[in-house]
């Protein structure tokens, strides 16, 4: 594991720390890695959640170095581009709960991977836009995608195409975060949320993480019988049986998460 990126596991809960001072920038070793990790995290079945973070008081991430760019070489752009895209792309698909706590400024890929995660917490200083026009580029790893999705089609323009920046109080008011904390609050509520995750059967999670997901892409009538499927498959499972167990014994269920 690249040291860019720093990861402790709190119980269920991985907590993964953007360590690339001063402005937890990202480049293809802490991508490379990005993706690799989450691919680690799910194959272990004692995580249920994952909570990203940036290190320090001011940023959570300013996205990519421009530096990576400054030689205007088409294929290294394409190279992190694709880079860029699979590492996001994977985190969107991690199984359990993704939580992005944002404790500072988020900024075009900075922005982008809070975008590819589950649930957005900001504290309240955040500031989040996708810049990425105002230099002659475009958000190439999820960005015009995620958020049109989230805000709809006149915000992603009004951030995407006209550069505004947001304010945390505004993000919440058009829908691209779910909370707004106080200042240095954010790891803390991530964490609170994440446990409350862990409440639920981490096979059921991923069920319908992967239902809810399908409802971009597809008609709503398409995916009820899959909903319906994956209920039925769920009896196959021994959280299953363990959670109405425990329901009906008045107990705290034990998930094995198989």
């Amino acid at each position: 594991m690249t040291d860019l990126l720093t990861l402790e596991k709190l119980g269920h809960t991985a907590l993964l720390t953007i360590n690339n001072p001063p402005a937890n920038t990202w480049n293809a070793d802490s991508l490379t890695a990005l993706k690799r990790i989450v691919g680690e995290l799910n194959a272990d079945p004692a995580i249920y959640a994952l909570v990203i973070i940036g290190q320090g008081e001011k940023f959570f991430s300013a996205g990519a170095d421009l530096n990576l760019f400054a030689d205007g070489d088409i294929g290294n752009a394409r190279n992190m581009a694709r880079v860029f895209g699979e590492a996001f792309e994977t985190l969107a698909q991690f199984r359990g709960v993704s939580i992005a706590a944002i404790n500072g400024y988020a900024m075009g890929g900075g922005l982008e991977v809070a975008l590819a995660c589950d649930i957005r917490i900001a504290e309240e200083q955040a500031q989040m836009a996708l810049p990425e026009a105002a230099v002659g580029l475009l958000p190439c790893a999820g960005g015009t995608q995620n958020l049109s999705w989230l805000v709809g089609e006149g915000w992603a323009k009004r951030m995407i195409l006209c550069g505004e920046r947001v304010t945390a109080e505004k993000a919440l008011q058009i829908g691209l975060i779910e909370e707004i904390v106080p200042r240095g609050g954010a790891r803390e509520a991530a964490l609170a949320l994440a446990g409350r995750a862990a409440n639920q059967s981490p096979v059921s999670v991923a069920k319908c993480k992967a239902l809810i997901q399908q409802a971009r892409f597809q008609p709503m009538f398409h995916a009820l019988p899959a909903e319906r499927e994956a209920f039925a498959d769920l009896f196959h499972t021994e959280d299953q049986k363990e959670g109405v167990s425990a329901f009906l014994q008045k107990r705290k269920p034990e998930w094995k998460n198989r």
